[in-house]
């Protein structure tokens, strides 16, 4: 018998969901899978496009990478439009600083190298140690994921610097939204023992989707009650939900595999 067996388990992830609904099933889990975003194809993406444009406009200063999976989604994109090298001179003339050892693999796999690294991994310790560096009169250039973090970027424009955003992974509403509403429904009925969240993104719209369904406060009051856990791979991922009064359960290190031994580990041998 395995370790997820009778466990009901959703998954909300539209990247990587294959290889996560895949570890989920081989441990027994029964997965509902209802992706709560889409992703903006990188290489179609103008913003991106015109961001990384603005970058190679004049030199950079400094670069703030936020994840591995975006930076190198952006490198991917740049090398269609026949711009890769000239990006990683611009990047390798600033000072580099990453949010943990994800992002600093995919810096190093680049040849770059980074002056700081965020020890917990927070978007809080990366652009506070990279707001108190001097910025003032500097061009910043800033690779976001998923959400523009104007929370973070603004204390930056105000110590003076001249902050150039990219971002990778720009997202929408799924053009389906059916499997989506049919997994609140489960919630709400009580068949799903957890919810999995693997991106803010995916947290927020998940929430903004039961809102527009009309079944939003009754959702949240469901999931504060934990009857269903929301399992999160990280802090960044589980705020949308904390923010609301929801408790997450999260693991120690934020790794999908991390993810899913946690899940085994909470209902094992239910």
């Amino acid at each position: 018998m395995a370790e997820l067996d009778g466990v009901r388990i959703g998954v909300t992830a539209e990247r990587r969901a294959d290889d996560l609904i895949g570890a989920l099933v081989r441990y027994g889990a029964e997965v509902r899978h209802a992706p709560t975003i889409t992703i903006v194809p990188l290489d179609d993406d103008p913003q991106l496009r015109r961001g990384t444009e603005d970058v190679l406009t004049a030199p950079v200063g400094f670069t703030a990478i936020t994840t591995g999976a975006g930076f190198r989604g952006w490198l991917d994109a740049a090398d269609g439009w026949g711009r890769k090298d000239e990006l990683l001179h611009a990047l390798s003339a600033s000072r580099i600083f990453a949010r943990g050892p994800k992002a600093v693999g995919a810096l190093r796999g680049a040849g770059l190298r980074e002056e700081y690294s965020a020890p917990d991994e927070s978007n809080e310790e990366l652009f506070g140690v990279l707001t108190a560096a001097g910025v003032a009169g500097v061009r910043v250039a800033v690779q976001l994921h998923g959400t523009t973090l104007p929370e973070f970027l603004d204390p930056l424009t105000a110590a003076g610097a001249s902050v150039v955003a990219v971002q990778p992974y720009r997202w929408h509403s799924p053009p389906n939204t059916a499997p989506v509403f049919s997994l609140i429904h489960e919630v709400l009925s009580g068949e799903l023992e957890a919810l999995v969240f693997t991106s803010a993104p995916a947290a927020t719209n998940f929430l903004t989707l039961a809102n527009e369904l009309g079944r939003g406060d009754e959702l949240r009051a469901v999931l504060r009650r934990g009857t269903t856990v929301c399992a999160c791979v990280g802090p960044v991922t589980a705020a949308p939900l904390e923010a609301v009064g929801i408790r997450t359960l999260q693991p120690e290190r934020q790794r999908l595999g991390a993810l899913v031994k946690l899940l085994v580990r909470r209902f094992g041998g239910l």
